[in-house]
């Protein structure tokens, strides 16, 4: 019997070679930024089409999916509150309404790709969402709907990234795809140092002490925790969503160890 080539310890990590083999079940965290024109406010109808193409492609190969999206393209509950004319906890939950304005309009446009899709949301807005029960989320994602989940996780103080982390460790997720406008994690800001570079691996550990910008630390603390891969990645790309699904080496992956 041959013997197997070694594992080339330079290879840039994908998913399949973190997971050991293609996810099954994956929660995609969008910007609500990603909305709207950059530097635009509200939701742009061309921005939708393509966030919905993309999820629409990388359904199609058959992985469970369910998103977390943000609302800042509506309203920045952070920013209202360093104002200080609003109290952060009622801004914060000004910002979750938004997130649910992003669900409903995401889930209509999926619908109208032929992708059945849910909106649950952590507060309580019956006519436009479900609540969010996690068998049920469970079970649509069974049946292959994919299930967008709006306000957060319905307290303040929590970031649409603590959301993702808490709502992929709830539904099972093999990963958090952290979809962003750059195509990965930086040493620095690329816009603003041209010697920045990318990294193609990072441990939660390396993160959290080098204070980068990927997640809030509660984010963070919490993949670690669990266990849970992150990768960072530019979706507005063609195709990204897809490629790192089928395990293509794109953007950073983040992991425990």
């Amino acid at each position: 019997m041959s013997t197997p080539p070694a594992a080339d310890p330079q290879a840039k990590p994908n998913l399949i070679s973190v997971l050991g083999r293609a996810p099954r079940r994956v929660l995609l965290k969008i910007s609500g930024e990603a909305f709207s024109k950059p530097g635009g406010f509200g939701i742009d109808a061309e921005e939708l089409s393509l966030i919905a193409s993309e999820i629409c492609e990388a359904h199609s190969v058959g992985v469970q999916i369910a998103v977390v999206v943000g609302g800042g393209n509506i309203i920045r509950g952070a920013d209202l509150a360093a104002s200080g004319d609003i109290h952060q906890a009622t801004a914060d939950y000004m910002g979750m309404l938004g997130t649910v304005i992003n669900a409903a309009a995401l889930k209509e446009k999926l619908l109208k790709f032929g992708v059945d899709s849910r909106v649950q949301s952590a507060l309580e807005i019956n006519a436009l969402a479900e609540p969010f029960i996690r068998g049920r989320a469970i079970r649509h994602l069974e049946k292959s709907r994919v299930v967008i989940l709006a306000a957060g996780t319905g307290n303040p103080f929590f970031t649409t990234d603590t959301c993702a982390s808490l709502r992929a460790s709830e539904l099972d997720c093999d990963v958090l795809l952290k979809a962003t406008k750059v195509d990965g994690v930086y040493t620095a800001d690329p816009k603003v140092d041209p010697n920045a570079t990318r990294y193609a691996h990072l441990t939660f550990a390396e993160a959290m002490a080098k204070r980068l910008a990927v997640m809030d630390m509660t984010a963070l603390a919490m993949c670690q925790e669990r266990r849970l891969p992150v990768l960072v990645f530019d979706f507005k790309k063609k195709h990204n969503i897809r490629r790192v699904i089928e395990g293509a080496c794109i953007g950073t992956v983040l992991t425990s160890d």
